[in-house]
């Protein structure tokens, strides 16, 4: 019988420059998800403030190389792979990723350094998550960049809408120059309150204001994401049977059939 045909890993980007939307509790959630569905999950973190290492229960402070290090080229991807809690295995930060922008910036070609590096691991994985940093910089540019898909997690207030036409300009902007292939997802709607009818309304308007896919279900407010990363785990550890677990298995069903 023939070796099974190692197939590279699809490689989503979870964006958005507006802070407090839930962005790396997404990425923790999706890939604990993922990984209870047999697949092989790598998440990245492109954060400085290394909020994704923190809350898989990684001390940015102690660890030996981080993506900082892969994206100035001193140290190979797969070098600084650690596994993490949940099934998935992570790229950490560190605050050294502050710096590595002015690093970048004179370097040509600086915009497709983690898409080369991730491809030396792709095979290894079936989905690769890049949490962003809360800005759109050279850093998320690179993920955008590598990506094949993009995921914009947005809480369901009027603010929430604020910065996501700019991002999507970025994107277009993106495929139009660096990645012909990346495709938007969806919107994520976080920090849901079913019982708010104003966020009912901006749950209906998203969709048609942008002309964007949005994901569902709407992933509920509840304390117990903010209890998780206390522990270094996903809420689909800590509350397996919760509203918040449930709606995260639910969309990463729904972005699996998207894909």
């Amino acid at each position: 019988m023939p070796p099974r045909k190692r197939v590279s890993a699809t490689i989503i980007a979870l964006a958005n420059q507006k802070g407090g939307v839930a962005k790396t509790t997404s990425v923790a959630s999706l890939g604990a998800a993922f990984a209870e569905l047999g697949k092989r999950v790598l998440l990245v973190d492109l954060d400085p403030q290394a909020c994704l290492t923190f809350s898989l229960g990684i001390d940015p402070e102690s660890v030996e190389a981080s993506i900082h290090d892969v994206l100035i080229g001193a140290r190979a991807l797969n070098e600084v792979v650690v596994s993490a809690a949940d099934g998935v295995d992570l790229v950490p930060s560190s605050i050294e990723l502050a710096g590595t922008e002015a690093v970048l910036l004179g370097r040509p070609g600086r915009e497709y350094v983690l898409q080369e590096a991730l491809a030396k691991a792709a095979t290894a994985y079936d989905l690769i998550l890049l949490d962003c940093s809360p800005s759109l910089g050279v850093l998320t540019l690179n993920a955008l960049t590598a990506a094949r898909g993009l995921i914009i997690p947005m809480p369901c207030e009027m603010f929430g809408h604020r910065g996501v036409g700019q991002l999507l300009d970025t994107v277009r902007d993106v495929k139009r120059i660096l990645n012909k292939k990346l495709t938007v997802i969806g919107v994520l709607p976080t920090m849901f309150d079913s019982r708010s009818a104003h966020q009912q309304d901006v749950l209906a308007d998203v969709g048609e204001r942008y002309g964007l896919t949005v994901l569902s279900p709407p992933i509920p407010r509840t304390v117990r994401f903010a209890e998780a990363p206390a522990v270094g785990r996903s809420i689909l550890a800590t509350a397996r049977s919760s509203k918040g677990a449930q709606a995260y298995r639910a969309v990463a069903q729904d972005v699996l059939a998207r894909l």
